[in-house]
């Protein structure tokens, strides 16, 4: 749904009438992940989508009938391998689509108004939907325990919405034996650089090509003032990471990259990375140095388990020679890391 929220806000700014159908379960293979969703207005615009093909026809007609109706309804749609490619679906599966007027069409707009502009200043939150009943019913909860909408604080401390948060999936969950689904927006990934350098500018412009925050950390004032960024980082520190690391949250939305090959001030770094929730932590360095990395960190009190998070060598191998191929692979990993949860 993220993908179309630009679009939800113009046609609601435009006073059209809108339904919106998202995906909410999928067995099998299918073309788009739960979450996805596709906006159909009155007039038989469209954006975004459920699938292709036919089912998104067939959607669009159910949309229609939700905005004569003003009634949600959930759509079923199964298909076999031998048929699949017909219905848009890339081979046989299942996708389950709840269809409903637009939330910012009625009495909870203001559910709406903090969800696009928590979304515009990069503030997660989670959107409950109850998926029975003869009207739609949400909630917006964020990570710290604000709710607004029509479901009630009961409903949403039985939802174990943290836990749903936490581990980033859009998904059905029950509350009190009734269906209802949870969409998260998380916040934009942190990408937190430890060490100024020309792969570190490489890094931070494809970084950010991929909706990263990017974080420079480098003591070392003369590297952070020489390195030539193509693409300048959202913030850059000429500090310790000591003295820097404990401004941001280091939750599963945040990968570390340590490039500086210096201890004093990786080591440092990793310290206080091994005991926080960051999703990926890396180090640059060849095997020897990994291995004497291994002993410094062991040596210092970490358990095996931890130290084994430090992906070491960096980065997935695909022989890279250059700076920039380098951090492509680098990017790679981190990529490759997020989308487990996807």
């Amino acid at each position: 749904m993220e993908d179309i929220l630009p679009q939800l806000n113009e046609w609601q700014n435009a006073g059209k009438k809108i339904a919106l159908a998202t995906v909410i379960k999928t067995w099998g293979s299918a073309p788009r992940v739960i979450g996805s969703a596709m906006a159909v207005s009155a007039d038989m615009e469209m954006c975004g989508s459920v699938s292709g093909g036919c089912v998104e026809n067939d959607v669009v007609k159910e949309s229609l009938e939700v905005l004569k109706s003003g009634q949600p309804k959930i759509l079923n749609y199964g298909v076999s391998d031998e048929d699949a490619w017909s219905v848009g679906l890339s081979c046989g599966g299942q996708i389950r689509i709840y269809v409903e007027p637009f939330i910012a069409q009625g009495e909870e707009a203001d559910v709406w108004e903090k969800l696009y502009l928590s979304t515009q200043q990069n503030e997660a939150c989670v959107l409950v939907s109850r998926l029975r009943g003869e009207e739609s019913a949400h909630a917006l909860v964020y990570p710290r325990g604000r709710i607004y909408g029509k479901l009630s604080q009961e409903e949403i401390e039985k939802a174990a919405i943290q836990k749903v948060y936490k581990e980033r999936k859009n998904q059905l969950i029950e509350i009190a034996g009734e269906p209802y689904f949870a969409q998260v927006f998380p916040p934009k990934s942190q990408m937190i650089i430890v060490g100024a350098a020309h792969l570190t500018a490489d890094l931070v412009d494809l970084a950010q090509q991929f909706d990263f925050e990017t974080i420079v950390i480098d003591p070392r004032g003369i590297f952070t003032q020489k390195t030539h960024f193509k693409t300048k980082p959202d913030q850059s520190f000429e500090d310790w990471p000591a003295e820097v690391l404990p401004k941001f949250i280091l939750d599963n939305y945040t990968y570390a990259v340590l490039l500086t090959h210096d201890p004093k001030i990786d080591d440092q770094a990793i310290h206080l990375l091994l005991r926080s929730d960051v999703a990926y932590i890396g180090a640059l360095g060849g095997r020897k140095t990994q291995g004497k990395r291994r002993t410094r960190l062991l040596e210092a009190g970490f358990t095996e388990e931890e130290v084994n998070k430090i992906k070491g060598p960096v980065g997935i191998d695909i022989n890279a020679k250059k700076p920039r191929e380098i951090a492509l692979s680098i990017l790679a990993e981190v990529i490759q890391e997020r989308n487990r949860y996807l």
